[in-house]
């Protein structure tokens, strides 16, 4: 009996020893199985970031229009031996200003004195500018970019200091648009009637500016007639922009242009500062007609 007895608590001891066996083997499944469920969550973060990147690198990068003209007239070339005749008739050349970069802005003047002796003089002054611009995905289209600084040019021709009587109208058949402003000037040596003409084709704005006076006691020239020369030689000017680019003068008279862009211009990108007849202005100081400083 005490052997049977003995043999049974034996047997307990050991089914409770097997009992915490087992128990403490499920402890590392379990943790083996949480180790699995957290390594499963962090698996889709990574997918997911990875597919956010992946969707972002194919979003397409800005874009902006291409500017359609690529280049400019040589120009001291963009009016015709004829124009010059009868606006310019005692200059022998035109002197052309300097550029960084002929592709995107030029211009060229021109000096006429007719000395009559005692009779008097008639002055005639005459410049050109072209200025392109380039498309630019911060700042906007050329074209655009283009028609922000002709209402600057507008604008500053008509705040000269000290001009009087000064108009505007806009100059329609020349370009996508275009305005001239009128005004007089007087100075030591008489009164200087100023016209200016800005019109922009395209992405290229084109300045013409021309003034007259009657000097050693001549008569002043007719403001009408100086405006009505201007805004020929204007209208000239833009088709020659035009004809340079391949298309064939169609600006000139408003139609629409479908000349493709040309490679871009290193400077052209950046936004210009100053107008491309500062340098004719320069020259201009020596003589009577010389435009004040402010206009740029």
């Amino acid at each position: 009996m005490q052997r049977r007895a003995q043999r049974d608590q034996r047997d307990q001891r050991a089914k409770r020893v097997n009992r915490v066996l087992v128990c403490a083997a499920a402890v590392p499944v379990m943790l083996v199985a949480a180790g699995c469920s957290s390594d499963s969550g962090s698996g889709d973060s990574t997918d997911k970031a990875a597919k956010a990147a992946a969707s972002a690198s194919a979003s397409p990068s800005p874009t902006v229009e291409a500017a359609a003209y690529g280049k400019l007239p040589e120009p001291c070339k963009t009016l015709s031996k004829k124009t010059l005749k009868d606006l310019v008739p005692e200059s022998k050349s035109g002197k052309e200003g300097k550029s960084d970069d002929i592709s995107t802005r030029g211009s060229c003047s021109w000096n006429s004195l007719d000395n009559n002796g005692v009779k008097g003089s008639q002055f005639r002054w005459l410049n050109v500018s072209m200025l392109r611009f380039e498309s630019d995905v911060t700042r906007g289209p050329a074209d655009k970019l283009a028609q922000e600084y002709l209402e600057k040019q507008v604008q500053d021709a008509q705040a000269v200091a000290g001009a009087k009587s000064t108009k505007s109208e806009p100059v329609p058949g020349t370009g996508d648009e275009a305005t001239a402003v009128r005004y007089e000037l007087k100075k030591k040596e008489g009164t200087f009637k100023q016209q200016t003409v800005v019109a922009r084709v395209e992405n290229v704005v084109v300045t013409l500016d021309y003034n007259g006076a009657g000097l050693a006691g001549d008569k002043s020239p007719s403001a009408d007639d100086l405006m009505k020369d201007a805004k020929k030689a204007a209208k000239e000017a833009v088709a020659a922009v035009s004809d340079a680019n391949g298309a064939g003068g169609g600006k000139a008279s408003g139609a629409p242009s479908k000349a493709p862009s040309k490679a871009p211009s290193k400077s052209a990108s950046k936004s210009p500062s100053k107008d491309a007849s500062e340098e004719p202005a320069k020259e201009a100081s020596t003589s009577p007609s010389k435009k004040p400083a402010s206009k740029s």
